[in-house]
């Protein structure tokens, strides 16, 4: 069997990760340690749960609890998948200590408890917000970072000590940075979420600055394949970009859920800027395709239309 420690489990991007993997093989165990902040919920992985019961246990905890982490560890792990962070911008930018102590200590501390008990691999999730920003083309992995925000910059700072750890120890250490994720679960506070959910409740689309803000964007799902084969087979010390080559304005996304929802423009307000609000970003994912055969298979309105479905189904609960 392959016993898999996923952090961060009961977020957006984890919960869909263990269910991907529960869902693909029979031969996984998958334990999920999250410290369920406001960010994360058990919901998302209650039918999971109950059909994997046997494969499946979850730990509330905190990845900088080493006491906690080094008991987890001495049970003997395949694999870790650190999905573990704090990630929204706006929040950083007002308590940036928060974003230090989950994305840098916390890393470490699951880096230490790795070296001392032994995995096969350890995959630290990063952003392509570390890149920062960029007007024409598209960062590749040999990219200079240069992050704009706290949340980037502590980001950048935990999968920088991942990287030394295999440097300086050998761990096996890989690094994936990825776009723009959305898909059902996604906390509210995200952009797609929220404008979806006010779109359906009559309520005005906040959209900062002049809305011309681009991000490329990736389907959860198609995420959790490309994670699931750096993990297999992925090079020890790489670093994957992993994009969904699909590049939006805010404003897009706004008029494309606005258009679904058959709602008028007219809910569409621009709020002021935020500070640093980095203006586009881009990733070349043609490494990951080259070495592991991997591309999104998921396009934006099958995406959105799978999204927008879920958020219908569960609009009562997440107001």
């Amino acid at each position: 069997m392959v016993k898999v420690l996923v952090t961060g489990g009961a977020g957006f991007i984890g919960s869909c990760f263990i269910r991907y993997m529960l869902s693909k093989y029979d031969d996984v165990i998958i334990i999920n340690l999250d410290a369920l902040t406001y960010a994360g919920s058990l919901d998302n992985l209650k039918d999971i749960a109950a059909v994997h019961s046997k494969r499946y246990r979850f730990i509330k905890g905190d990845i900088a609890d080493r006491g906690l982490v080094d008991d987890i560890f001495r049970e003997g792990l395949s694999h870790v998948v650190n999905f573990a962070a704090e990630t929204h911008v706006d929040r950083s930018i007002a308590s940036p200590g928060i974003f230090v102590r989950s994305n840098i200590q916390g890393v470490q501390t699951l880096l230490d408890a790795a070296l001392v008990h032994g995995i096969e691999s350890f995959i630290q999730i990063s952003t392509d917000e570390v890149y920062g920003s960029l007007q024409a083309g598209s960062f590749t992995e040999e990219s200079p970072l240069n992050p704009s925000s706290p949340y980037s910059a502590s980001k950048a700072g935990g999968e920088l000590l991942a990287r030394a750890y295999h440097t300086t120890f050998g761990l096996p250490v890989i690094v994936t940075r990825c776009s723009n994720n959305y898909g059902p679960c996604q906390h509210p506070e995200k952009l797609i979420p929220r404008l979806m959910l006010n779109a359906m409740q009559d309520r005005e689309l906040p959209i900062y600055g002049d809305g011309l803000n681009i991000r490329d964007w990736l389907y959860v799902e198609d995420h959790c394949s490309a994670i699931d084969l750096v993990m297999r087979h992925g090079k020890k010390g790489a670093v994957y970009n992993i994009g969904g080559g699909c590049e939006k304005t805010n404003l897009e996304v706004a008029r494309w859920i606005l258009k679904r929802l058959g709602k008028p423009k007219s809910l569409i307000r621009f709020v002021p800027d935020r500070p640093g609000h980095d203006r586009r970003y881009s990733i070349d994912c043609s490494k990951l395709k080259r070495d592991l055969g991997w591309e999104p298979r998921i396009g934006f309105d099958e995406g959105m239309e799978k999204t927008f479905q879920w958020y219908s189904l569960n609009l009562d609960r997440l107001q």
